[in-house]
């Protein structure tokens, strides 16, 4: 078990053989909770790099293309209704 100190600043210093292990390099962002007497840190990772013909259509739209000046006419429309 590894041991680490809290800084002045409130910085704690994640031991290199817990870094080392995970490979977690300088910069990255992690999310904190706190549950009970325990802190858990999850790295926040990026989503991987993708081509856009990979994701195209990822919406599950099933009807026939839209132009763009279709879906602006439709934003118009919903913000006009909205009003």
């Amino acid at each position: 078990m590894e041991t680490t100190r809290l800084s002045t600043k409130g910085q704690i210093i994640i031991p290199k053989i817990i870094r080392e292990n995970r490979g977690w390099k300088p910069g990255l962002e992690f999310t904190i909770e706190s549950k009970g007497d325990s802190l858990f840190l999850k790295p926040v990772r990026p989503f991987p790099r993708r081509e856009i013909g990979e994701v195209i259509g990822c919406a599950g739209y099933k009807g026939p293309r839209r132009s763009l000046k279709d879906m602006e006419a439709a934003i118009r429309k919903g913000a006009a209704e909205s009003r």
